[in-house]
């Protein structure tokens, strides 16, 4: 009896989770891979996201910022668990009239806090966002 109750078990499981993967319900690769992305609204008219992931005992992180206009040029910089480590200068080109930055940071041990800004000197406007990985 106690056999029959766990062949029937495995293959209830084996039918759930063939089932999943035939219906798309199962996780989507890059959660599988550990990818966090956050994406939001600027200051103005522009929109920003933030992505991050492990690679190799490092962070790969991106971010982007779409204002829908070329040449326009906006400092930026990343930031871990406070602290600035990359900053620079970017300039939205066609065709789509935005800008992206990735980098390779450190991954310490334990929970990390990244964080993006990037502001248009000439308008203004501010685009920031942060998530944990």
């Amino acid at each position: 009896m106690r056999h029959t109750r766990t062949s029937a078990a495995i293959a209830t499981m084996s039918a759930t989770a063939v089932a999943l993967v035939l219906t798309g319900a199962a996780l989507p690769a890059d959660a599988a891979r550990g990818e966090v992305i956050k994406q939001g609204n600027c200051s103005g008219t522009a929109d920003w996201k933030l992505k991050a992931k492990p690679d190799d005992g490092r962070l790969e992180v991106e971010g982007e910022v779409d204002v829908n206009r070329n040449g326009q040029r906006w400092n930026w910089k990343i930031v871990r668990n406070g602290n600035v480590v990359v900053n620079g200068t970017s300039t939205t080109h066609a065709p789509s009239g935005s800008f992206s930055v990735q980098r390779r940071i450190g991954n310490p041990a334990g929970t990390d806090r990244i964080g993006w800004r990037a502001t248009n000197p000439a308008t203004g406007q501010t685009c920031q966002g942060s998530l944990s990985i």
